[in-house]
């Protein structure tokens, strides 16, 4: 392996964190404000790009990449430079699951939405996967511009909701909303299409266009994406008042409580 091997524990279960076992001299990376705690004799030093670029060029550029995705220019790593076993945690950002992905058993590459990644073992690339087809960049919303991690060691991403994952065979065809979709390994086929029809383009309130995920290979998808929980976070609660479920009954309620 070019990668760290590290081990790993991950705890909770609808606010999860990941806790890290560190051999002496192990590494592990991850997104800054991802850490929860750590033992003592954990090193944290804050790096530019993901830690395996040579040059202050190529670092330049890695860290452009992840502006694009999302994340910072910068990832923090956290080395044993004890004797013994270590644990350092992580946590999720938001309700949901974190995932663990073994890139060794995935052909060393996985895609997934552009601020999946919470942590990785020392040695995985953090990348951008540009979808190339022109009605995939014109219409694929959140799932245009995603994030690429390849090596062959674990590395973990976070998703909100529920988790499921799926195997699809050759030629299987599952269709999902952009913004469900986590991460799917390399030999899927993604694109777009148009959902189709007056009344669900009108009146579907789904979106005009649907992501579409093409077997062989392993997709994760998550019931909850962050951007669908803000929105109705914000159409409750932000300006204009509350959205009420019936405009009567809702008009009714916010004079007895007062609104």
């Amino acid at each position: 392996m070019q990668n760290h091997e590290i081990d790993y524990r991950i705890q909770g279960e609808e606010m999860q964190c990941v806790e890290i076992e560190l051999d002496p001299q192990e590494t592990v990376i991850a997104e800054p404000g991802a850490f929860m705690m750590m033992d003592d004799a954990i090193k944290m030093e804050t790096i530019f790009g993901d830690g395996n670029e040579k040059g202050f060029f190529n670092k330049l550029l890695s860290g452009g990449k992840r502006l694009l995705t999302g994340e910072n220019l910068f990832v923090t790593q956290y080395t044993n430079i004890g004797s013994g076993k270590k644990h350092v945690s992580f946590a999720s950002p938001y309700p949901g699951k974190i995932i663990p992905l073994n890139l060794m058993h995935n052909n060393g590459k996985i895609i997934c939405q552009k601020d999946a990644f919470l942590c990785a073992a020392k040695g995985v690339s953090i990348g951008i996967e540009f979808q190339k087809k022109l009605g995939t960049g014109l219409f694929g919303g959140e799932g245009f511009i995603m994030q690429k991690l390849e090596g062959d060691g674990m590395a973990f991403v976070h998703a909100g909701g529920h988790i499921i994952e799926k195997t699809l065979g050759p030629g299987e065809l599952l269709k999902v909303d952009t913004g469900c979709i986590v991460a799917f390994t390399s030999e899927i086929n993604y694109d777009i299409q148009f959902v189709g029809g007056v009344k669900n383009t009108l009146f579907g309130g789904e979106g005009l266009f649907y992501a579409t995920l093409r077997g062989p290979g392993k997709v994760w998808i998550q019931s909850l994406p962050i951007s669908r929980l803000a929105g109705r976070i914000l159409a409750y609660g932000g300006p204009g008042g509350r959205k009420e479920e019936g405009s009567i009954l809702g008009g009714l309620g916010n004079l007895l409580d007062g609104d």
